[in-house]
């Protein structure tokens, strides 16, 4: 491994804890992958808030809408064994369906262009209002016309790979969780994935929460459901370490995979720009496409009742990253953009050197904490709390071992003014001075605050 990358995932962890801590979410499980090894694999905050029950790296989450890329995985590898193709009308495999869907062909199912509603007439089913569609159901809201023309622009339908799913069972003459926990589940060692949590299944799953907003407190949202014939577009259960494991796999250049190559390039290629969207952003066959300041990635986002996530997985940089939330108010997205931030500051300025390496650790004010991250030559001081942590840091250089100057700062902060560690008779830091801005421990400044001012 890399040296600023063993550096960046020092640090990823205790910007993530206090992450979770500041935001008062239930809980978190990250997992990245570099060149298809586990090189983190973290839990944090609690899998079940009553009790205040420890959330482990081996809990489970509801991973939603990443069941599409599972999907997709599952219908490249019947198109290698030749049993359908990717210009089939869907017709053709399922029918019953309106004349319009059923001239839709699985690329543009795949694709998310075949037009058809996201969710049909009522959608009550994400909102724990009415059980997940039964196939009945569903193939009953499939025979009306879709909501658009074929082929006119990308049209996210969790309907769509629902149908897709019809077409696996109807290809293979099995149920779609059976045949796709052999071929695609077990077939990528993914040892604590299912395809939808079935009645009687063995499960590790933690508590999904709702948000805070609209009660003042947070209500335990169970995921146990089954999600029916919805299954092949929301209803897989799987670990974080699982997750990354599983997209790392879809990298074109993956010396491992369940998939030809030629099947993931396929997978990978940009289909269709997401339109009206303030982020650009494109999908191919069930994988989300975009980029992070230069970093091209693809992967899926997902949200169930009491659960967020999201996997960006990186070709170039060989890393994938997956977090996992339990409550719907988790910051999975912009959680994954700020670890692609410390990722990029890590790789462009190298790991600590002999001269920088003193200058670490979290640093308390009133005013919050500072970290001080060490790099090769220079020392950054962020706010953890951001979740952008490097957007305008401040830029230490050091001069002596205790002395450094604020050689680029925002303008409205300390630029070129001095900084210094203050030690105590043992060597140890006690203090850590930026400018005027004097900075202790956490305990410390807890004891001051306490001692100063009365609790509100």
């Amino acid at each position: 491994m890399e040296p600023w990358l063993k550096a960046a995932l020092d640090y990823i962890p205790r910007w993530l804890e206090f992450q979770l801590r500041a935001t008062e979410r239930p809980g978190m499980a990250v997992a990245i992958q570099h060149r298809q090894r586990t090189v983190l694999d973290l839990a944090l905050g609690h899998a079940r808030l009553a009790g205040r029950k420890a959330l482990t790296p081996q809990h489970q989450f509801r991973i939603a809408s990443h069941s599409k890329s599972f999907t997709a995985a599952g219908v490249l590898r019947l198109r290698e064994a030749g049993l359908l193709q990717l210009d089939d009308p869907v017709g053709r495999h399922v029918g019953g369906l309106h004349p319009e869907i059923a001239a839709a062909t699985l690329a543009q199912l795949l694709s998310h262009s075949a037009g058809v509603a996201r969710d049909g007439p009522d959608a009550g089913q994400f909102q724990d209002r009415h059980p997940f569609l039964s196939q009945a159901q569903l193939m009953a809201q499939l025979r009306e016309p879709p909501a658009i023309d074929v082929n006119t622009r990308f049209k996210y339908s969790n309907h769509g790979f629902a149908l897709l799913g019809q077409v696996i069972e109807a290809v293979t003459g099995e149920a779609y969780v059976d045949w796709m926990q052999r071929e695609v589940i077990d077939a990528a060692g993914l040892a604590h994935t299912r395809a939808d949590a079935l009645p009687g299944a063995t499960l590790n799953l933690c508590d999904g929460h709702s948000g805070r907003a609209l009660l003042g407190h947070r209500v335990v949202v169970p995921g146990s459901q089954s999600t029916h014939a919805i299954a092949p577009a929301g209803g897989f259960v799987s670990t974080a370490a699982d997750v990354a494991r599983f997209y790392a796999q879809l990298m074109p250049a993956a010396p491992r995979s369940i998939l030809s190559v030629a099947s993931r390039r396929e997978m990978t290629r940009r289909q269709w720009a997401v339109p009206h969207s303030s982020t650009p952003s494109g999908y191919g066959l069930g994988l989300m496409q975009g980029s992070y300041q230069g970093w091209d990635w693809f992967g899926h986002t997902g949200s169930l009742q009491g659960f967020v996530s999201r996997t960006c997985a990186l070709p170039q940089q060989e890393l994938t990253l997956t977090v996992l939330c339990n409550s719907l108010d988790g910051f999975s997205w912009p959680w994954t953009d700020g670890m692609l931030q410390i990722l990029q500051a890590f790789a462009k300025h190298g790991a600590p050197g002999a001269k920088t390496r003193d200058w670490a650790g979290r640093w308390w004010s009133l005013w919050g904490p500072t970290d001080l991250v060490p790099m090769r030559d220079k020392v950054f001081a962020v706010s953890p709390g951001l979740a952008a942590p490097f957007t305008d840091a401040t830029e230490l250089t050091v001069q002596r071992r205790d002395q450094a100057v604020m050689s680029l700062a925002n303008g409205y902060a300390s630029h070129g003014e001095g900084a210094r560690l203050a030690r105590d008779a043992a060597g140890t830091v006690k203090e850590v001075w930026l400018g005027g801005s004097c900075n202790r421990p956490e305990t410390v400044v807890a004891r001051e605050l306490r001692r100063r001012y009365k609790a509100a």
